[in-house]
């Protein structure tokens, strides 16, 4: 059974654009005046809110606006993945989009909401911030808030810890973020790994523009088969590669998206992409003649890479090809000579194999996000 809500806080599903709108503009209100917050284009949010986004075909997804007064104080979203739950064999189900002014009752408020939609479809543990899930947004920022978010990273006050905590969430996992600064030379341990892959007959190439969407189903071959063992993950679908490809394709530089290979066999992959996060602060959400313009302007200065797209089959492991596809990558950050560092996230934090490149790479550990989770009353244990 669901406890009450207070009457002073009104939780209501969203029904209507102008409902999703409201969704969409807590964050604007939310981080006013915060240089660091970086918000996504209106236009894009509104078909990612939508049966347009693949995701919406395996999964049950409801948004709730949180008002007090009539005023939007909060926002939530209650995910049921059904790809999670054959995956994984749990009855877990999922909140994300999670906002909120730093007010006790209004989190609690839509947290409940949350827990009662989950625990009324038979769900025995609510996880998260997942945005939608490991493939895309998960966890809540907890160390390197002087920082802002690259690209497809999470961002939110640190007091949104102390709202999770007093619901009684606690801690399923914590995922990390290293910062490497882009040096003339790479580590020395890096290029002599690096050579022995390519004695060994390891070669590396740039993804094609003309067959993007081909070389983006060999990384989701790398990908699924290289994560299927990690905590949370999810097999990324035809459908759902296709979108985020849609996505990622303006963004990508194909001389820093690479495919190494042996006897023309993929077997790693690597994608750095440039942080966009730094343009898109500028424009506010929207999409016109003026930000248009302000968008040109500032990719030209963007100076920061994120290693967002990375695998290496297991067969493969240990035997420089991490290496090998970072050195090629290097020598095209050096060649454009416009970036100064790359942001390796983010990495389970006990996925040693992964942390050990970062070491390699003497990178600091400067960000850690948390993803929570709480057994829901009444269900199985």
């Amino acid at each position: 059974m669901r406890a009450p809500l207070s009457p002073s806080i009104e939780i209501a599903e969203v029904r209507t654009a102008r409902d999703l709108d409201a969704f969409i503009g807590v964050p604007h209100s939310l981080y006013s005046g915060d240089p660091r917050f970086c918000p996504q284009l209106t236009r894009d949010l509104r078909t990612h809110f939508s049966p347009k986004n693949p995701f919406f075909g395996h999964a049950e997804v409801k948004l709730f606006l949180a008002r007090r007064g009539g005023r939007p104080v909060g926002r939530i979203a209650s995910l049921i993945n059904r790809q999670h739950l054959a995956f994984h064999r749990e009855q877990a189900g999922f909140f994300g989009f999670f906002e909120c002014i730093d007010d006790r009752e209004a989190a609690d408020a839509l947290l409940e909401r949350v827990r009662g939609e989950l625990g009324d479809r038979g769900m025995e543990i609510m996880r998260g911030p997942m945005n939608f899930s490991t493939n895309e947004e998960c966890g809540f920022l907890i160390e390197g808030f002087g920082h802002p978010p690259m690209l497809m990273t999470p961002y939110n006050p640190p007091y949104y810890n102390e709202l999770m905590e007093g619901f009684g969430m606690v801690k399923a996992k914590d995922l990390h973020a290293y910062l490497y600064t882009c040096e003339a030379a790479l580590p020395e341990k890096v290029v002599r790994v690096a050579s022995l892959a390519s004695r060994k007959g390891i070669t590396v190439r740039p993804v094609g523009k003309k067959d993007f969407m081909a070389d983006m189903k060999v990384f989701q071959g790398i990908y699924n088969a290289a994560w299927e063992k990690n905590w949370g993950f999810l097999p990324l679908t035809d459908e759902e590669l296709a979108y985020s490809a849609e996505r990622l394709k303006p963004l990508v530089v194909p001389e820093l998206t690479l495919i190494a290979e042996k006897d023309g066999e993929p077997v790693g992959f690597l994608g750095l992409i440039p942080d966009f996060n730094s343009v898109l602060r500028h424009l506010h959400g929207r999409l016109n003649p003026l930000t248009l313009a302000k968008a040109l302007y500032y990719s030209r200065k963007i100076d920061s890479l994120r290693l967002l797209l990375y695998g290496i089959k297991h067969g493969y492991r240990n035997r420089g090809v991490d290496a090998l596809l970072f050195a090629e990558g290097h020598k095209q950050i050096l060649r454009k000579g416009k970036y100064r560092q790359i942001e390796f996230s983010w990495i389970l934090e006990d996925n040693r194999s992964v942390i050990l490149i970062t070491e390699m790479f003497g990178a600091p550990l400067y960000k850690k996000y948390r993803i929570y989770e709480k057994r829901i009353p009444g269900q199985a244990a």
